[in-house]
């Protein structure tokens, strides 16, 4: 795969046998971060799991306290008593079947955040096949199957993120912008990797963080020593 010059420049700048700690690959990735917009700032985690079991998934949310720098649509099902506060908390549309008909009719789709209350999974478990492959399904784990639909917006909107592995048993997060300042960005790395290592299955053996690269929306991974994060 080619590259352009502002990622080859990039790759100068990062020694490709050394583990950085975590500090230093977040400042070299946002020194690094060259494009005409607010690049992402990602972390990759490569775990010691095989979520092919069911006993082995790793999947939760955590509230980063510094938020993700993106503003996230919010698109929740909830019957109508509770429209008002979930439009009160800033999401971007509140519906039920009208919101199933336009995804399903139009092919709309939006938004980046799905909630919904339980008493209307009956109703988005038909757009599954729709909303499955995007990660955009409801789920209790994520919280964003729950009563209190208010507070689910609230978090989201505050910076909650959800972090899942992928069939490689690698969890992609972002952790921030370029343009965030040192501290926001090792407070969310450290929010978000504290939150990966408390859940750890219990079935897991041997090494559980395989590897941890962190890189920005333009450029190359940087790794970082794994075993330094869990110290």
């Amino acid at each position: 795969m080619k590259h352009g010059k502002k990622y080859n420049d990039s790759v100068k700048t990062i020694e490709a046998d050394k583990f950085y700690d975590s500090a230093e690959a977040l400042d070299l990735v946002c020194k690094n971060a060259k494009a005409k917009f607010d690049e992402t700032v990602e972390v990759h985690v490569r775990l010691g799991v095989d979520s092919r079991h069911a006993d082995q998934q790793v999947r939760g949310a955590v509230v980063l306290p510094n938020g993700t720098g993106k503003k996230v649509r919010v698109c929740v099902f909830c019957k109508e008593d509770k429209y008002e506060a979930a439009k009160g908390a800033g999401a971007e549309y509140v519906g039920g079947q009208d919101l199933v008909d336009k995804i399903v009719k139009e092919n709309w789709m939006d938004f980046d955040v799905v909630i919904a209350s339980p008493d209307m999974m009956g109703l988005v478990g038909r757009l599954g096949k729709v909303l499955g492959p995007r990660g955009l399904m409801p789920n209790p784990k994520a919280g964003t199957v729950t009563p209190d639909v208010t507070k689910a917006v609230n978090d989201i909107k505050a910076g909650k993120i959800e972090y899942r592995l992928d069939k490689a048993n690698i969890i992609h997060c972002p952790v921030g912008k370029a343009s965030f300042t040192e501290q926001q960005l090792a407070e969310n790395f450290t929010t978000l990797m504290e939150a990966i290592i408390k859940a750890k299955p219990s079935s897991a053996k041997g090494t559980y963080l395989k590897s941890i690269s962190i890189s920005n929306t333009m450029g190359p991974g940087i790794k970082v020593n794994p075993q330094k994060v869990t110290e």
